[in-house]
Order: structure tokens, then sequence, then C-alpha cells
């Protein structure tokens, strides 16, 4: 198992490395479901209707009566069209969209910006999207440190280590802490770094630091950028079986 999460870690930091200087990534935060929805959505639709037809109904986008759903495919249309006005229908409705499309929208808008600037720069645009978004150049992650004796809370002493540690090790790298909070066992954590830093070695620092006076944090960690997980889901990943220790005992048999 090992093996195999070091072997997806190398692709995706090789596929990382060959970014090119200029990329962009989603900001907000948008479920994933949700987004792999919207780029299926238009594949077929988007050659059921032509540029002229498209461009006619854009001001649906703003009429009460359209329902939702004639709304959600024209933001799609929008937003694979290369032109100026609509764009500029789709950022208009962004900023007083129905509730219900208030993330599809922000998508249709990601798209129609990288269309445009592919067209202007005449080279192709590098998009980065997760469920957790970013800033500027950073990704969103949600990291959660475990304690070696999950049964009982960081001391203050180590609260305070954790917490030092971890800022100083991310602004190190030019990122952000945007919140620590400890549970009983574990603590939780919401940072930014810039999509093209060591992640495993950045954690595994503040680890190493941090066991070198008293050894209470475990080697393992959870780290996700597609979503926050809830107190609940932590303590059940936390409480699975070590699948190594598995295998072994397998071995043994």
């Amino acid at each position: 198992m090992k093996e195999q999460n070091d072997d997806i870690y190398k692709k995706i930091q090789e596929a990382i490395s060959s970014l090119p200087e200029n990329f962009s990534v989603l900001e907000e935060q948008i479920d994933v479901e949700l987004q792999m929805e919207y780029f299926d959505y238009g594949r077929e639709l988007k050659r059921e209707f032509t540029v002229e037809y498209i461009l006619e109904h854009q001001s649906d986008l703003f009429n009460p009566e359209v329902p939702v759903e004639e709304k959600k495919s024209l933001l799609v249309l929008l937003a694979a069209i290369d032109k100026v006005e609509a764009f500029r229908a789709i950022e208009k409705y962004v900023r007083n969209p129905d509730p219900e499309l208030k993330d599809w929208s922000v998508l249709a808008l990601q798209e129609s910006r990288m269309l445009m600037q592919s067209s202007l720069l005449d080279e192709q645009q590098v998009f980065i999207s997760t469920g957790l978004g970013g800033k500027g150049q950073k990704l969103r992650y949600f990291a959660v440190f475990i304690a070696n004796d999950y049964t009982v809370q960081f001391t203050e002493a180590q609260k305070k280590l954790l917490a030092s540690e971890l800022k100083f090790s991310v602004e190190q790298h030019e990122g952000e802490l945007e919140e620590i909070r400890f549970e009983e066992g574990f603590a939780v954590s919401l940072l930014l770094l810039p999509v093209k830093v060591p992640i495993q070695d950045i954690f595994k620092s503040v680890i190493d630091e941090c066991n070198q006076i008293g050894n209470f944090i475990r080697e393992d960690i959870i780290i996700t950028n597609v979503r926050k997980l809830t107190l609940d889901e932590i303590k059940e990943f936390i409480n699975q079986p070590n699948q190594e220790e598995e295998e072994e005992e397998d071995d043994e048999e």
C-alpha cells in the first residue's frame, strides 16, 4: 500500500513540475463532484447551438421567468464562446446568481476567462481546480496531525510547539497557515501552499522537529485538497487497522 501511495505521489509531482510558469488556480471551494458534472455537462450540448443563437439568448440569464435548468445550460454554452460579450454576461450573472447556480456560474466564469486569455495571448492556459480551492498560485490543503497517544489531548506545550513549527515551515515555503485547532488526539489545520513545493517534505519536517521534543506525533498524516473532513470521518480514518500490519500478519500466516 505504501509503495502504491508513493507511486501516485511521484506521478503527481511529475505532473506539477511540468506546469508552465503561468497557470490559474480556482480560488473558490467548490465540491469536486459538481466540478466533474460541469465539465461533463457541456460536451454534447456545445455542438447543438450556434454562437449567434447563444448570444441572442444571453439575456435569459437575468430573466426570473427562465427555469434554472435552462440557465444552467446557457452558462455552459456562453463559457465556450470566445467573445467578450459572453464573458461579460457570465461576469454580471455571477454577481447576483440564482442560489442553485452560484458555484456553477463561478465555474463558467473561470472557463470563459481561460478561453479569453488563450485567445488574447495566443497560448494554451492551464487551469488547476480542487475542492478546497486556493489563492493566486497556491492550493489549499486540509491536514490532520495525529497524536501518538490518540486517547488524550495534546498538552499546552505540545499545541504551542506544533502550531509554531507548522506556521514556520509553511511560511518558509511562502505559504499561509489559515487555521489550526486541536481536538482530542489530533490537530486539524487548513493552509495554503504554492503548487510546486514538496508537500511531503514540509509535513515530514514539521513532525520530525516536534518529535525531537517528546515524540508525540505519529509519522502518518491525513492530507487532502478535496474537502474538509468531519470529525467523525477523521476518527474513522484514524481507527482503521494499519494496512501494512495486516499484510505482515497475512504473510506470517
